[in-house]
């Protein structure tokens, strides 16, 4: 996998890729800040990020803990209700079925998010729930998943039909043939992570501001380099390198080379009230949980919010700056029947809150990190495709990895393995 194939003793001292290399750990500040934005006052600097989502944030916190003047701009602010960065909660397991390089990174991942937030006196924002995988027949993806787990030095624990229904009989296990857990997976409390994460940047020198970045046009084509970026008011901000990882919003930037290639499409989200004095649905009692067969996964009601479930299938086309973000009737139906089928206790229970969010997905699910192929300062970072955040972390310190000139590039998040055509392999 060139190079990021790393053995599971091996993670804690060399990172996703052997070629990343981490400063010692930065005590941080101890509560999440109201975030104060910094003007750039004309200067030159080091690298421009553009996007204050998971991975935006986690590449400007490592650029700066590298020592680069980075400043992070985002056109809504982080965290904000249109970002895919944006919601509640946010599932991070490392069952990836056959997939090595994606378990390894969530396994390198989830050691950085909890490292964050102890430093950042955050540990709540990570809730060990563990994560239930279901599974139908012999089911060649979960199978899969155990072999890798294993491989990978991550605690799964199998239950036959019949066990499930003993620990989980909230859950209607019909159709239902055997499931396994990982117990030290979990939920990251995503909207306030990525909060407390800029908030971090910012206090270790990272500059944010919340300004839009027009699309970028090179100086001229003889430099093959991008000298500055123009805000929508006409604000020039210059580096000498620029990072664009504005998730759904890259379509826009690079309408002609990835209008065709990043696939936003819009992802429905439900939460439903659990029934007063009814722990069936709250940690411990009830993990997370991801049905493949079914293409729905769910989080359990956390600081009672509701009981979470989302389809996973991919939506419609969406616009992330102009889309309605209500729930459609044919989606609450459908959730209602689900879970009449699956949640039966929950059958009548109402719907407290809602949201649409979207994936950017790429053509198979993998992400896209790479240089633009004309732009030589230019990395294009992006296509989480509905499994991203949970990787925030790894992501970023493997990005500016590749800024300072000591990572090595992954062939799978090449912009060359991104065709036109969708067909998902990553889940």
């Amino acid at each position: 996998m060139d190079g990021v194939r790393v053995a599971a003793n091996e993670l804690d001292r060399s990172g996703f890729m052997k070629s990343v290399a981490v400063g010692t750990a930065i005590a941080g500040s101890r509560r999440v800040r109201r975030l104060q934005t910094v003007p750039s006052g004309g200067r030159v600097y080091d690298v421009v990020v553009i996007g204050a989502g998971v991975f935006g944030a986690w590449t400007a916190y490592y650029l700066r803990r590298a020592g680069r003047s980075t400043i992070l701009l985002d056109a809504y602010g982080p965290s904000n209700a249109r970002a895919s960065s944006g919601g509640e909660t946010r599932i991070i397991r490392a069952a990836y079925g056959p997939d090595e390089l994606y378990t390894f990174m969530s396994v390198r991942a989830l050691t950085l998010w909890r490292e964050f937030f102890v430093r950042t006196g955050n540990p709540a924002l990570f809730q060990t729930t563990g994560v239930l995988w279901l599974a139908r027949g012999n089911d060649a993806y979960q199978q899969a998943c155990l072999k890798t787990l294993a491989k990978a030095g991550v605690k799964a624990e199998r239950f036959s039909h019949d066990d499930l229904s003993k620990h989980y009989p909230q859950i209607d296990s019909a159709e239902i043939n055997w499931a396994f857990l990982e117990p030290a997976a979990g939920v990251l409390l995503a909207r306030r992570a990525i909060q407390a994460l800029v908030q971090e940047a910012i206090t270790k020198g990272v500059e944010y501001r919340t300004l839009r970045i027009r699309p970028p046009v090179a100086a001229s084509r003889s430099t093959a380099k991008l000298d500055s970026v123009t805000t929508q008011k006409g604000e020039i901000i210059t580096a000498g390198t620029y990072v664009f990882a504005c998730g759904p919003w890259l379509p826009q930037v690079f309408p002609f080379l990835l209008g065709e290639r990043i696939f936003p499409t819009r992802q429905e989200v439900y939460f439903v009230g659990v029934p007063a004095e009814d722990n069936r649905f709250r940690p411990p009692a009830m993990p997370a949980w991801i049905f493949e067969a079914d293409e729905i996964y769910g989080v359990p009601d956390i600081e009672n919010r509701g009981f979470k479930l989302a389809l996973d299938s991919h939506g419609p086309p969406i616009n992330p700056d102009t889309e309605e973000r209500t729930v459609t009737a044919e989606g609450v139906r459908g959730i209602r029947a689900y879970l009449a089928k699956r949640f039966p206790a929950l059958r009548d229970a109402p719907i407290v809150e809602t949201r649409v969010c979207q994936y950017e997905n790429t053509s198979n699910g993998d992400f896209l990190i790479d240089r633009h192929p004309e732009l030589l300062n230019v990395w294009l970072v992006g296509g989480g495709s509905g499994h991203g955040f949970k990787h925030g972390p790894a992501v970023g310190e493997h990005v500016a990895a590749l800024v300072n000139g000591t990572g090595t590039p992954e062939r799978r998040f090449s912009l060359a393995t991104k065709n036109k055509v969708q067909e998902r392999t990553v889940f």
